[in-house]
This record gives C-alpha cells, structure tokens and sequence, in this order.
C-alpha cells in the first residue's frame, strides 16, 4: 500500500470484547518482521507506520476498523478486497457483501472493483450475479491465487515463514512461478463464462496494474495473469490431495513423506517403520483425473495451459517439502477440521465433481474425497464435532 491509501477493515464483530484480540496481534514473520501487540488505528486522521525492514520498506496507512460491512457502507470504494473463506453452504459472497449491492449504497456509489482472495473454483459467480443485477455496467471483479505459509497458531498469534524451507524452485518447477519468497499472488480479471481469452484488455490491464502496485509497495510478489482461472484450476491440485489426506487422517502431510529422525535429530510426526504407506500413486491417479478436466475445459497441454508434467512435479516437491525436519506448517483445511469450524469442500470438491459432471468426464476417486469431506462438513454445520483444543 502507498502512503495516500486509507483502508477501511471490517472486522469480527466481537473484536472489540474479545480480550485476546484486543491485546493486538502479534505477527511473526521471517519477511515482513516481528510486531508484537499490532493495532490498527481507529480514527481516519491517524495512520500506521509498518516497518519492514528486511525489504527496506516503511508504509504508513491510514486504517479504520469496523464491525461490520454495514458499517462500512458509508463511503465509496476503488476497492473492496474480501479475504473470507468461500464457504457458501454457510453464507454465501452477496451475503457478505450486501450493504454494498443494495439501496441506498448501490444508488449514491459506483460499484467497486471487487477482489477476492480465496481458494476455490467458481467464488466469483454469485457475486457476479448480484452486481449484474444493479445494471450499473459490467461487473469488475478481480481473482487471484495465493500462495503463503502462514498459521494462526494462538488466538492473537500469526506465524508467517517460508513457502518451501530451502526450497523455493517449489512453486516455480510446479507452477511455472519464480522467485517464490514467503507470498506469492497471482491476479486476474474474472470473465464470466470465459476462461479460454488469454489477453488482458487496456481496461483490465490498467485495473489489475493499479491493485498489483498497491500489494508490490507493500512487499508482496505480483504477477498478473492473462487469464486466472487456469491459475485457479492448478492451485487446486494441491487442495484436491494434500488438504483431503490431511483432514480424513487426521495428519499433516510430513506422516506421509518425513522419514524417522536420525541420530542427533528430533521431529514428529513422521512415517513409522512399522508399515510402509505408499501413497504416492493415489496422489498420481487423483492429479490425472484433473488433468484430464483440465483438457475438456480447453486447457493445452503447456506452460501457459494446464502441462501434464505438472503431475509429476507437484508430487516429487510436495514430497521433498514434507521431508524437511523444520517442516511444521499444516493444511488450513485439517487445522479448519481440528478446530470444529466448515471447511472449504464445496467451493474446491464440489465444484469440480459438478464441472467433470457437465463435461462428462468420470472423476471416481475425487468424487469418493468429496463424499467423506461432506459428512466433515455436515457433522461440524450440525454441531457434532467438537474442537480438538
């Protein structure tokens, strides 16, 4: 962020009687640094100064705190960045953001340029509908994929590492990404029923420079893509298999991968010596159903497509990732599972199970995950798990 942006935030509703929460969060970040007690400011002539100094970097921002998007409503956006988990069977996107696509709001304010950073594939429909509904013009919605290795691990705690430890050609070999630091964003215009145009207009290039440059003034890695849902479909891959193990066993992905602690060592969890799990070609069979998708959809089999190497080195890094000693990151959707809250299984199973169905291509080993995650998700909305902490 630049020194002349404002944000406005719109918060949990009980920030303010949360007592942990209202200590301030203490990031922890081996590229952004360690600010303990951070607090934003509430008074819009106030601003924060962030310093970074592993980046050389101070920004100072003028940021509001709100309770609500209601509250929020108040004034007009150039943007309005929704950073939720796409949970719609909980609460859908135009639910959120209602006080923004209705009266009086939508009469006095032009529409925003929306963007949405979640994982998942087809977040953006719904939300489309309901700006289209305004008749105020084509609806600007920008869609991204991001990659960060960060945890909440207390309540006002966030741990924020690297993606790969001692690794980073991770997502560059994998996903045709280089320079991969702690985060990484890839950006995109949404086109609704169109994710075979692979050329940004002078409109959308403008629209996706001018919010790239605000995350790259504040440290982050941009790029823009050309056309995102391809991005979206590869990222995928990763929810499909490692977030599915993970949350139906109960395990991070190093139980898979990590062999024992040698001499001198000391770690868990790894792969006991007593059986010997081999995994690996189910991850292999469960990757091929998507690329397989992936070609009814329209993607070629290249760099700028979907490639069918992309198997293969998805498995062979994550696999090396997971055997790292240092390795403690876990999956957001098993920490989701622990912790009794929904879990993202309609937005990345469902929707692709529902897409392979419209194209006719047979996904019997991702429909079985999406099965098993349903019943997750239906036991937690029910109320019948409870927090494993």
């Amino acid at each position: 962020m630049s020194q002349n942006d404002y944000v406005v935030l719109s918060s949990r509703s009980d920030f303010e009687a949360d007592p942990t929460l209202a200590e301030g969060m203490n990031i922890r970040s081996e590229k952004y640094g360690t600010h303990e007690s951070w607090k934003p400011y509430r008074r819009k002539q106030d601003r924060n100064i962030l310093e970074f100094p592993a980046l050389s970097i101070t920004v100072h921002l003028g940021i509001i705190v709100v309770s609500s998007v209601v509250e929020a409503a108040d004034r007009p956006y150039s943007y309005v960045v929704l950073t939720t988990k796409a949970i719609p069977e909980v609460i859908k996107t135009s639910q959120i953001l209602e006080p923004l696509l209705s009266s009086p709001y939508s009469e006095r304010h032009p529409q925003p340029t929306y963007v949405l950073l979640q994982n998942g594939l087809g977040v953006e429909q719904d939300l489309y509908h309901s700006i289209k509904a305004l008749n105020q013009g084509e609806p600007k919605i920008i869609s991204a994929v991001i990659w960060i290795r960060t945890n909440l691990v207390e309540k006002n705690v966030i741990n924020n590492i690297d993606f790969v430890s001692k690794d980073s050609s991770y997502v560059e070999q994998s996903f045709q990404i280089s320079d991969m630091i702690q985060d990484y964003i890839t950006i995109g215009m949404y086109r609704h029923g169109d994710h075979l145009t692979t050329t940004n207009s002078p409109e959308e290039e403008a629209i996706l420079t001018d919010f790239g440059t605000m995350l790259k003034t504040g440290g982050s890695e941009v790029v823009i893509a050309p056309e995102i849902q391809r991005k979206k479909f590869a990222k995928t891959f990763l929810n499909i298999t490692l977030s599915s193990f993970s949350t139906l066993t109960g395990s991070p992905p190093t139980a898979m991968f990590r062999p024992p602690p040698k001499e001198g060592q000391s770690y868990s969890p790894y792969v006991a010596p007593q059986t010997a799990p081999n995994i690996i070609p189910v991850l292999r069979a469960i990757l091929q159903e998507m690329i397989t998708l992936g070609r009814a959809l329209g993607y070629p089999d290249n760099e700028d497509g979907l490639p069918s190497s992309l198997v293969d080195n998805i498995i062979s890094r994550t696999v090396e990732a997971h055997r790292d000693p240092s390795h403690t990151t876990l999956p957001s959707m098993l920490l989701d599972a622990q912790n009794g809250l929904p879990i993202e299984v309609e937005v990345i199973f469902g929707e692709v199970v529902r897409v392979a169905k419209e194209m006719e291509v047979d996904v019997p080993r991702i429909e079985t995950l999406y099965a098993l995650l349903a019943i997750i998700q239906n036991q937690t909305l029910g109320g019948f798990r409870q927090p494993k902490l």
